[in-house]
């Protein structure tokens, strides 16, 4: 069967892609986010997981107390979860790449074993119509 191959070949490179993407992640996470407050005398940056992972104040926000400086770690902290999630874009859980790799596996081997099959048959079919002709 000439497309056989094709997509034995399609498959391959799928499943090829899936296995990138679960061997490094870190490729297709999203990046740390850094949001400021108080005329960017605070910022709060996120993590690539999400997390708090820095919290900046510049000295001239200490002269206005600690009210203040709470108040603004709390705005760059809500306005980086906000950026963030523009950037995740959706609240769907992720996908099971480990799952979606072994179904793809079972797929391909099912499928190419029919294919193989469908192959033959065919082979056999046209083999007898150009015999009795």
């Amino acid at each position: 069967m000439p497309g056989q191959s094709g997509i034995e070949q399609e498959l391959a490179d799928a499943r090829a892609a899936l296995a990138r993407t679960t061997a490094a992640p870190e490729a297709d996470q999203v990046q740390p986010v850094t949001a400021a407050s108080a005329e960017g005398l605070i910022s709060v940056t996120l993590g690539t997981d999400g997390r708090v992972e820095r919290i900046t104040v510049e000295p001239k926000a200490f002269k206005e107390g600690s009210d203040f400086i709470a108040e603004h770690v709390r705005l760059a902290a809500n306005a980086a979860l906000d950026q963030r999630a523009t950037v995740v874009g959706t609240d769907e859980p992720v996908p099971d790449l480990d799952a979606i790799d072994k179904s793809m596996a079972e797929i391909q081997e099912g499928s190419l074993a029919r294919l193989q099959a469908m192959s033959a048959s065919i082979t056999q079919v046209m083999s007898k119509l150009n015999g009795a002709g």
